[in-house]
């Protein structure tokens, strides 16, 4: 089965080719960082703008690439929510006019369901059950995957994702948008010690997460500096250790409440170099792997919707001839596959 991925949650517009002979055919990907970069922020017009400018050229794009026509296709799978709800639909739109023009089915897919599958993605992929920590500039949360669509919604923010937060750090100090490779690098040069900033909520039982305050004791701290080269890398390196650190300290605490031995790391902050070493540090010490799709893959991408939506259109799982966006949705309201 031959299934077109379509992914248009938020700024990145994607497309991917999953077929169950020989897996990941062929991805593409268009950025819109130049759109929004002078904002400092995605600017939900124009993205949904963007997206129906890059989308058909992108599916034609991978459909070269894999040398297949439209008319191989045997289904289409797209980014049905959460996210941007214009942004959705453009993708939708498309997605479930293309599957109709062709009469194959088409699933709309959970984007975060599509993130905590990513990893299967690899050569060496997790077995079930396991955790997921789902970390990008929209959600922050740790998911017990029993099955695909078997999820239990261990703990979330309560407030602001720490992606997002790592946006508004990276604005505060001026640095370049996207923010967190943006802070990640500007903490390179920070100098250890020069600021300790508090880990929200790791002080208390329970695995649900605040980055607000956080982001006021950021603020707080740059008001009351000169805002050199040297204070802004302090800063960074400040913040990048709080905000890994209560992931590193939430995770310990989920894996050993859970007993699970294998953790899914995923979306866009699963991308951060140092949350990954002191991930693996950690599990090294209490004995459990962990699993990180490739960088490419930890942001938006049509890969994961294309073989998400393969799994469950595999297993008959599709959409009616309509369609609609969940601008929000629970990962917890998905139906099992098994």
């Amino acid at each position: 089965m031959k299934v077109l991925g379509i992914e248009t949650s938020c700024d990145d517009t994607a497309a991917a080719v999953y077929d169950s002979a020989g897996g990941l055919r062929g991805h593409r990907q268009a950025s819109q960082l130049d759109s929004h970069r002078p904002f400092g922020g995605v600017v939900p017009e124009l993205a949904a703008r963007d997206h129906v400018r890059l989308l058909m050229p992108l599916v034609q794009q991978v459909l070269a690439d894999t040398d297949l026509k439209v008319d191989d296709l045997d289904g289409v799978a797209y980014t049905s929510g959460p996210g941007l709800a214009g942004a959705l639909f453009v993708g939708a739109a498309l997605g479930r006019s293309l599957a109709w023009s062709l009469d194959i089915p088409a699933a709309g897919i959970h984007h975060m369901e599509g993130h905590l599958l990513a990893p299967m993605l690899e050569a060496d992929p997790p077995e079930f059950p396991f955790l997921a920590l789902l970390v990008s500039g929209g959600h922050t949360m740790l998911v017990d995957v029993r099955a695909v669509g078997r999820y239990q919604l261990l703990g979330s923010t309560l407030d602001d994702a720490v992606g997002e937060a790592f946006d508004k750090i990276a604005k505060l100090l001026g640095l370049d948008y996207p923010g967190g490779p943006a802070v990640a690098a500007a903490a390179i040069s920070g100098r250890p010690g020069q600021f300790h900033f508090p880990r929200p909520m790791t002080d208390r039982p329970g695995l649900d997460f605040s980055f607000s305050g956080l982001k006021t004791f950021a603020r707080n701290t740059a008001a009351q500096c000169e805002l050199n080269p040297q204070a802004i890398a302090d800063i960074a390196l400040a913040f990048q250790d709080a905000a890994v650190d209560t992931l590193v300290i939430k995770c310990t605490r989920a894996m050993q409440t859970s007993g699970r031995a294998r953790l899914v790391v995923a979306g866009g902050v699963g991308a951060n170099q140092v949350l990954r070493e002191r991930l693996s540090m950690m599990a090294d010490e209490q004995g459990y792997r962990v699993y990180y799709p490739r960088p490419e893959f930890c942001t938006d991408n049509a890969a994961m919707i294309a073989y998400a939506g393969w799994i469950r259109l595999m297993r008959g799982q599709h959409n009616d001839r309509d369609f609609s966006v969940r601008p929000r949705w629970s990962l917890t309201d998905l139906a099992p596959v098994d």
